[in-house]
């Protein structure tokens, strides 16, 4: 009797996301930074930052989609680290002499990613309904709010494995990521799109996180959304296709000897 040498893609991939889960959690500093950071931030924007604000509804309301978002940026750059951590550490060249799916790799540390970055959301939502976050959305609009959310998440982890897969370091990685972290500071995340100069008003408006927050802000609190749900979803499904793409491709390159 011989041993089954065939790849199993779908055993694969959930093999590959346990694994890079499984790291995380044994990461104390990764769980309590994953945790605190989103409490920190929604801290500290709506009692210290929110009296200034003037967004025309309560600031609590205006601001939970923001930090959502903002938290799935921070998430994702933690994956751009463990894939580069990963390619230089040479456990990848292990894997290679296995018969696994090669692809599994990545989609591990990307699925991993989403439900990370999920659960997080989660947390900052239980902790903005105890802070008075009073939400007006139905099943249904709870429902596709999070699947906006969702599919942000999707986009950026991708996006973020090509990026870990393009740096040369763990550092580098990190450094690549940093625009993730700073989109949603220059859109309607914190402060409304008309208090800025014309030309950053310009870029805010027509960058991919706008649309989206717009989106999650109009189910959850009963605002319009027919405006920017469609550019959330074309956003969020076009930077998922390019940084799978990317990331395939340079992964492709970086194993091929």
């Amino acid at each position: 009797m011989t041993a089954d040498t065939r790849p199993h893609p779908v055993a694969d991939v959930a093999a590959m996301t346990a694994r890079t889960t499984t790291r995380i959690l044994r990461s104390p500093e990764t769980v309590i930074m994953g945790v605190a950071l989103p409490v920190l931030l929604l801290l500290l924007f709506v009692y210290v930052f929110g009296g200034a604000m003037d967004t025309g509804t309560g600031y609590l309301n205006y601001v939970v989609p923001g930090i959502i978002l903002l938290c799935a940026g921070f998430g994702s750059s933690q994956t751009a680290v463990g894939v580069a951590s990963d390619m230089v550490h040479g456990i990848v060249d292990r894997f290679r002499s296995m018969p696994i799916t090669r692809s599994a790799f990545l989609f591990g540390h990307v699925l991993s990613s989403v439900a990370r970055n999920l659960v997080t959301s989660w947390v900052v939502i239980a902790v903005a309904l105890v802070m008075g976050f009073r939400p007006s959305a139905g099943p249904l609009e709870w429902l596709a709010a999070f699947g906006i959310i969702a599919l942000f998440i999707l986009a950026i982890s991708w996006l973020a494995a090509a990026l870990g897969l393009l740096a040369g370091s763990e550092e580098a990685a990190g450094g690549f990521t940093f625009f993730l972290l700073f989109l949603p500071y220059v859109s309607s995340a914190f402060v409304p799109t008309d208090t800025m100069p014309a030309w950053l008003h310009s870029f805010a408006e027509n960058q991919p996180v706008t649309p989206v927050i717009e989106t999650v802000r109009g189910l959850l609190t009963g605002g319009p959304v027919a405006d920017t749900a469609w550019l959330a979803v074309l956003w969020c499904a076009g930077i998922t296709l390019g940084g799978y793409l990317l990331a395939i491709t340079a992964f492709a390159r970086r194993t091929a000897h």
